[in-house]
């Protein structure tokens, strides 16, 4: 247990840090940049949290971002359409690597709010389940 709360520690530091970028509506280049990044490492950190979670908790080993996200679908922790958000985040967590296309960077840019919400939700669901 004591991984899972180092893991949700950093899950929440990362969060606090992506919560400061995200809903300026007209972000410059650099801070949309900026939050892009932030996402990207809130969302590592998030599903690693959420791995050792069902590792420890439910006494699962999944291996990967969207099968833990599925998972946690199952094990009732995220909605239906909870989960259908994640697989899409994890989709664009991916896709961070383009963000030299100024569109896709754009798209992006414009879930992260979302994308914020719903990680906040799942740690803090993971936290108050551990309790």
């Amino acid at each position: 247990m004591e991984r899972l709360q180092e893991r949700l520690g950093n899950a929440n530091r990362a969060l606090t840090a992506f919560y400061e970028v995200v809903g300026n509506d007209k972000p410059s280049t650099v801070e949309r940049d900026a939050a892009i990044q932030r996402f990207e490492f809130s969302f590592e950190v998030c599903w690693k949290a959420g791995k050792q979670f069902l590792f420890n908790v439910e006494g699962l080993d999944v291996g990967s971002p969207k099968g833990v996200i599925r998972s946690f679908r199952e094990v009732g922790v995220l909605s239906e359409n909870e989960a259908i958000l994640g697989l899409q985040m994890a989709d664009d967590r991916n896709l961070t690597v383009h963000t030299y296309n100024e569109d896709l960077a754009m798209e992006i840019y414009g879930r992260l709010q979302q994308y914020y919400n719903l990680l906040r939700a799942w740690a803090n669901r993971m936290e108050s389940r551990i309790k």
